[in-house]
Order: C-alpha cells, then sequence, then structure tokens
C-alpha cells in the first residue's frame, strides 16, 4: 500500500487488489477491474519471486511447488489475462523479471533457478505467439539486489555475488527502474532476455 499512497500524493491514480496471485480466479477477477477501471491494459510487469534454497536431493515437494507456483504458475496467470486483453487493444507489453541464475544453475536452488528458466521459454513463447497483435514480451535478468527475497544471505554470500561481475559491482535498484521503464517503450524489441548486470554467461 505504500507505493499507492506515494503516487497517489503525486496526483496519479492507482489502485492496490489485495490476493494470493496463485489462485486462477482471482487473478482473473483482478484483470477484470483493471479492465473496469481503466479499460486497457498496457504494460504488465511480473516482479514476483520466492527462494526454498535446499540441496538437491533434500529438496522438500511442498517447496518445490511453492517456489514454482509463485515464480511461474504467478506469472503464467498473469500473462494470460493480460494478453487477452492486449490482444484485443493489438498493442501491449509484457516484461517479466527472471534471474541469471537461470542460465547458469545455483547450488541449493534448483527449484528456483528452474522456475526462473521456465519463465524464460514462457517468455518466448509468447512472444511468438502475440507478435501479430503487437505484444511485445521481454525478459529481465535485474542483477542482484537488496531486497525482502535476498535479506536472509550472508555478507559473504552477496561479496561472492558482486565479485561474480566483471565491474565488480552489483546492480542498483534505481539503474534497474530505470531501463525497465525505458525498456517498456521501446515498440521494437520482443522475446529477448536483458542482463542488466556485468556477469558474463
Amino acid at each position: 500500500m505504500k507505493i499507492v499512497h506515494r503516487l497517489r500524493s503525486l496526483g496519479i491514480e492507482s489502485a492496490f487488489f489485495p490476493a494470493d496471485l496463485r489462485d486462477a480466479v482471482a487473478v482473473r477477477t483482478i484483470f477484470e477491474d483493471l479492465l473496469k477501471n481503466w479499460g486497457q491494459i498496457d504494460l504488465l510487469i511480473n516482479a514476483v519471486g520466492i527462494r526454498r534454497d535446499r540441496l538437491f536431493a533434500r529438496v522438500r515437494e511442498a517447496e518445490w511447488d511453492e517456489v514454482i507456483d509463485t515464480n511461474l504458475r504467478v506469472p503464467f496467470l498473469c500473462m494470460r489475462e493480460a494478453g487477452r486483453a492486449m490482444q484485443k487493444q493489438k498493442r501491449g507489453h509484457i516484461i517479466n523479471i527472471s534471474s541469471y541464475a537461470s542460465l547458469t544453475g545455483r547450488v541449493g536452488q534448483s527449484s528456483y533457478t528452474a522456475s526462473k528458466r521456465g519463465l524464460i521459454a514462457l517468455t518466448q513463447s509468447a512472444a511468438k505467439e502475440w507478435g501479430g497483435d503487437s505484444i511485445q514480451v521481454n525478459t529481465v535478468f535485474p542483477g542482484f539486489l537488496s531486497t525482502q527475497m535476498t535479506a536472509d544471505l550472508s555478507a559473504i554470500g552477496k561479496d561472492q555475488l558482486a565479485k561474480e561481475n566483471a565491474l565488480q559491482r552489483p546492480s542498483t535498484l534505481k539503474e534497474v527502474s530505470e531501463f525497465i521503464f525505458h525498456l517498456s517503450k521501446m515498440k521494437h524489441v520482443s522475446g529477448q532476455i536483458f542482463n542488466l548486470d556485468s556477469r558474463i554467461y
């Protein structure tokens, strides 16, 4: 709600829809309300992600399901509803937030990397299917960011991630936000992966 209050204080119309986005009915209802209020959907940013790190042989099925449902099912459900509206509009842009780890894999992150790799495939398939309707679908690797999801990482772990960068520094939230804003306005790019730090694969 903080971001909603902030936007409203700036005179920007905004709304908050609390829901379990793993629930297809709840997602459909949100998009129906969005269309009822604003009449169109220009941009969808899927910025959802959780980790349940555990060595592969010790991964619990419930944790696997939780990560896949959150990191892959939620974007799928939101993309499906947004895509239906965008097909009618003959325009729109979807930006999925994936992870560099999805390309390289990480010890103890089999569920996370699998879900984020699946998001790349989802991006590319949707981009091909919807390109004829002028709908763009792209993926962004934001790089390591200090967020609630990464708060449990040790200082050593964070330092190691920074050292993987050729420039020896991680991304910043400001840099990532500015790039996504710029990408959202580009009209000729779809089905692409944008890595926003200096890790090289």
